[in-house]
């Protein structure tokens, strides 16, 4: 089953030239709680995390981007970006 807001997500770290990990919980319970501890409790998905830091979801992504901070938040990073997809 493809997830829109994923798809999305995805669709602007791509347009950005960001590599990153994803990881599909869908068959993987011990993984999906895994993102959820590390996400602090939430179950959406996707669940953004830029070196192992929470960012959110797809929403919350594209409001970094608007606010014009994802750009510095990316700058940063050191290649460790995952996706929690489902």
């Amino acid at each position: 089953m493809l997830c829109p807001y994923c798809a999305h997500a995805k669709d602007l770290l791509n347009s950005k030239g960001v590599a990153y990990t994803e990881i599909d919980v869908t068959f993987d319970p011990p993984r999906r709680q895994e993102m959820i501890e590390l996400s602090n409790g939430r179950t959406s998905v996707p669940q953004i995390f830029i070196d192992q830091r929470p960012i959110g979801g797809c929403d919350d992504l594209f409001e970094l981007d608007k606010s014009g901070k994802l750009d510095a938040v990316l700058e940063e990073q050191s290649d460790q970006l995952s996706v929690q997809e489902s």
